[in-house]
């Protein structure tokens, strides 16, 4: 016979990985949306350096 844990046993081995990754907080999500701001902030800057400046003003 194949001895398998009991499910209160299962459940609270996962409430326990659980509890412990939202202990340690959203870094990863925090650092990828800092990323993606930060290139898309640099994108924007760099079009209107590059495009619209050397263009000069509107007459």
């Amino acid at each position: 016979m194949i001895n398998s844990d009991l499910p209160e046993e299962i459940e609270s081995t996962a409430d326990d990985r659980v509890k412990r990754i939202v202990a340690a907080g959203p870094g990863g999500a925090l650092t990828l949306a800092g990323i993606a701001t930060a290139l898309v902030v640099l994108m924007w800057l760099a079009f209107y350096l590059l495009v619209f400046l050397p263009r000069g003003a509107l007459q």
